[in-house]
């Protein structure tokens, strides 16, 4: 589950992505051990998850804004 930011919200979708790209620094570093390459896919896996979520909510909202010409708030 991605953490929460320093304000206590959930994260967006760009500091999600940009907490993937450190993690693949982390997968990418030879001298990572086993263990901690897992642990750090796992948590990249999940957030691939969390961010496809977030997407497909842009999406749906896109897709209303385009066939009624109004959108509903943003919820995540």
């Amino acid at each position: 589950m991605p953490k929460k930011t320093e304000s206590g919200e959930k994260p967006t979708l760009e500091q999600n992505l940009e907490r993937l790209d450190e993690l693949i620094a982390v997968l990418e570093d030879e001298e990572t051990g086993l263990e901690d390459a897992f642990h750090t896919y796992k948590e990249g896996m999940e957030l691939i998850r969390v961010c496809n979520a977030q997407i497909d909510t842009v999406e749906k909202q896109v897709l209303q804004l385009s066939d009624t010409g109004e959108t509903a708030p943003f919820e995540e």
